[in-house]
């Protein structure tokens, strides 16, 4: 599987009822801020950042926002 980048923002319950779902399910990431260059990048490449949190794999947005164990179970085959 391809890097999964999960991009969060300062103050945000939702970036952290997040972690706590990826720590649950045991998938392994990288955080980035949201003011990043790096979040920039990905933005200017089509990942959108408009609802934070966003997990993606660079390629597309896997999920976003309040992250669900479910879906995060089907998108990742876990």
């Amino acid at each position: 599987m391809t890097e999964l980048v999960f991009i969060t923002t300062d103050d945000c319950h939702f970036c952290e009822h997040g972690r706590g779902v990826l720590d649950e399910l045991g998938v392994e990431r990288r955080e980035i801020a949201d003011s990043s260059e790096e979040a920039a990048m990905l933005a200017a490449s089509g990942i959108p950042l408009s609802f934070m949190p966003v997990l993606t794999d660079g390629e597309r947005v896997i999920a976003y926002g309040r992250l669900s164990a479910k879906h995060l179970r089907k998108e990742l085959a876990l």
